[in-house]
């Protein structure tokens, strides 16, 4: 999860600090810039930034207009920054002490979701327009370099992942942009990045697709799928067999889903896909060794509230704190009490 839904940075710092593993939240609550399609636009020519409406589109004339000094700055880091002005939480982040932890991470959204979100003054997808989108696929790459490096002065275990809600998108037959163009360009893209090339996506998933295209890290929104198809399961064998990790998104973050489950439950529902997994030849251990978990999505939008025991709520809720604040509260709480019980069950110390 690295777009949360508080508006006290301070509070959305402590949580993510908390955990194995923390990132810099994003938080588009604060102020439109900290939301991540904002912040991957910062230096992309021909951008406009209506933030009174909180709208973002790409002007061609003004693209145009751009296209050239951009080129001329295309080999300076400082032109894929992410300045304090486009993410406050971000440079809160990297003054925190970092060194500590077993590794840290960051996140962009990625090249597919970006072009398929952001069009052009006609309303036509910047995804479709085969002059902007290779450089757009460039352009991300080198920021996303750009992050590693300066969270590698803090951690040297530090990687940056793509949010790509897009290549689940690239399914539809009225996407215009299929799945085998995106896996052409994909694996392109991530062979340019630097470290650890790690992919998350909240959306449905094909995770052979996403298993296969070059990455070696994959976040994805297990609790969702509920069982583990064999297809699903040799491809992750395979995947795991090479070395590869997987962060599985398994605690949910809606109070309609924490209202009926238990950590035991969530716990149990994550060995049963890795029974399945097992089943094409790897052990418990080494399916859980090569495992992370996570939230499995965003809780910017809540219906309900949740208490403290996991029940429905009418009280008041703690100081200013919103029932999606909360709903994520419980969901990093329960996390850990998760971890604990997977590793007990798979035999990790």
């Amino acid at each position: 999860m690295g777009i949360m839904p508080h508006t006290n940075i301070d509070k959305a710092l402590r949580l993510a600090m908390g955990l194995d593993i923390p990132f810099w939240p994003q938080l588009p609550n604060v102020n439109y810039y900290e939301d991540m399609y904002v912040q991957a636009s910062q230096h992309f020519p021909g951008i406009v930034v209506d933030v009174e409406n909180k709208k973002m589109h790409l002007d061609q004339a003004k693209f145009q207009e751009e296209l050239l000094t951009y080129s001329e700055k295309m080999t300076d880091p400082a032109t894929f920054t992410l300045d304090p002005a486009y993410s406050v939480v971000y440079h809160r982040f990297l003054i925190e002490e970092l060194s500590k932890y077993a590794a840290i991470r960051g996140q962009y959204i990625g090249p597919v979701s970006f072009g398929f979100r952001v069009t052009d003054e006609t309303n036509k997808p910047i995804i479709y327009d085969d002059v902007i989108r290779p450089l757009l696929f460039d352009f991300i790459q080198k920021k996303v370099n750009v992050q590693v490096q300066e969270l590698r002065k803090r951690n040297g275990n530090a990687f940056v992942w793509m949010d790509e809600p897009g290549l689940g998108w690239v399914f539809s037959g009225l996407s215009g942009y299929s799945d085998v163009s995106a896996a052409g360009e994909y694996r392109t893209f991530l062979s340019g990045i630097e470290g650890l090339k790690a992919l998350h996506l909240c959306a449905n998933v094909n995770l052979p697709y996403l298993l296969d295209l070059g990455d070696d890290l994959l976040s994805f929104d297990a609790y969702q799928m509920k069982l583990m198809p064999r297809e699903y399961a040799k491809a992750v064998a395979k995947f795991l067999n090479k070395g590869g990790i997987i962060s599985w998104g398994i605690v949910p973050t809606d109070s309609e889903s924490l209202d009926d489950i238990t950590p035991e439950r969530i716990a149990q529902q994550l060995l049963e896909y890795w029974e399945v997994v097992a089943a094409s030849g790897l052990t418990l251990k080494q399916i859980a060794g090569q495992a992370l978990i996570a939230p499995a999505s965003c809780c910017l939008k809540n219906i309900g509230r949740v208490g403290a025991s996991g029940e429905s709520s009418s009280c008041p809720l703690p100081g200013d704190m919103t029932s999606e604040e909360q709903v994520v509260e419980m969901a990093f709480d329960w996390l850990k009490k998760v971890s604990v019980l997977l590793k007990e069950s798979a035999g990790l110390e």
